[in-house]
Order: C-alpha cells, then sequence, then structure tokens
C-alpha cells in the first residue's frame, strides 16, 4: 500500500531533533559556564586538602601521645627523612632505643605521606630545630629533648593563596601535650599565632 504524497510530506515536517547551529550555541554556553566554575572547584579543592593535612597531622600527634602512655616509652613526630623538611611527609613512632631518631629498631605506629607542593609546613620550637620533632612522654606531656618544656607551633598554609590568613591552619602543641588546630581570623588574632 502506497501512502499519498501530502501524507509522506507531513511526517517528514514533523520529524524533531537538533540544529547544527543549536548544538554549537548549547556546547558554547556549556564552555563559558565550566570555565566559570573551574576555577572555584580547584579553590575548593585545595581548601580540603589544606584542611585534610591539618587533620591528619592532629591525628598523628594524637597517636603518637597515645602510644607514649600506653607503652610508658617516648614517642615521636618526625619529618619522614630525619631533617626539618615536613613537605616530604612525617612518622610516628615509639622510639624504643630513645636515640630521637627513627631507625629500624623502632616501633612505627603510622606514615603520612609528602603532602602536595602547594602546601608548605613551617614550625617554631622542636618542630623547627636542624632535626624538628614532636616528641611525647609516658605522661602524654609533650617534652623536647634536651630544653625547656614550651608550646610548639606548626604553621600549614598553601604557599599558591599569597597573603590570604583563612588559608592556613596553625597546629600548637601545648605543653601539656594537648594538640590543637586553629585558623586565624586575621595576622594579628593572638588566640592562633605562630609563636
Amino acid at each position: 500500500m502506497t501512502l499519498p504524497t501530502n501524507s509522506w510530506r507531513r511526517q517528514r515536517n514533523t520529524a524533531t531533533g537538533f540544529t547544527l547551529i543549536e548544538l554549537m550555541v548549547t556546547i558554547a554556553l556549556m564552555a563559558i559556564l565550566l570555565g566559570i566554575a573551574a576555577p572555584s572547584f580547584v579553590t575548593f579543592k585545595r581548601n580540603s586538602e589544606l584542611t585534610s593535612i591539618a587533620n591528619n597531622f592532629l591525628a598523628a600527634l594524637n597517636a603518637a601521645r597515645t602510644e607514649a602512655m600506653k607503652r610508658n616509652m617516648f614517642a615521636l613526630v618526625m619529618p619522614a627523612n630525619n631533617d626539618n623538611d615536613w613537605s616530604q611527609g612525617w612518622n610516628v613512632f615509639v622510639d624504643t632505643n630513645d636515640n630521637g631518631v627513627f631507625d629500624s629498631g623502632d616501633i612505627v605506629v603510622m606514615q603520612q605521606e609528602a603532602p602536595p607542593p602547594y602546601i608548605t609546613l613551617t614550625g617554631n620550637g622542636s618542630t623547627a630545630a636542624s632535626r624538628s620533632y614532636v616528641r611525647y612522654d609516658g605522661s602524654g606531656f609533650s617534652r623536647p629533648m634536651g630544653g625547656n618544656p614550651a608550646n610548639t607551633t606548626l604553621t600549614i598554609a598553601r604557599s599558591d593563596a599569597s597573603s590570604d590568613v583563612r588559608q592556613i591552619r596553625r597546629i600548637v602543641v601545648a605543653v601539656t601535650g594537648r594538640p590543637r588546630v586553629c585558623t586565624p581570623r586575621s595576622s594579628s588574632d593572638t588566640t592562633c599565632s605562630a609563636s
């Protein structure tokens, strides 16, 4: 059976789809929207990584303190390469031979890999020594090697965020051994200073 010519034309006119121009306009609009959203997504991701590194370091300090009290021995958090470069990651260990260095006889509690290159870690006190560390005794107190007990601060910051203080996390270890994380509200914030 053959269809009349008018019926065939009616079916052809009702066919739906996109024209090439409509498709190009849609792709162009999506490209513009993605161009606007991508930089804020990168900022969000890097802020999340900054918070994650600070929380990982806080967890490392709490693990060292717990192990020191559990075993009644010194436990340390040190840079992974036994010097003062925290950007290479860090080790948490029980110092069984009490030499203040991570070596083969020590009990590994946890290890942290290196943070991204745009995250900087700088400290004061024992965290800025030529061989940086945070050391806990069997009572859970922070005890420097051969010195008077003092608060220690490690500053974790995004190096790509210029001078924005919201891109800084500070981990303060009190003489009592209790660590805390803070974010400075301004450059003159005394509740979260680096000293």
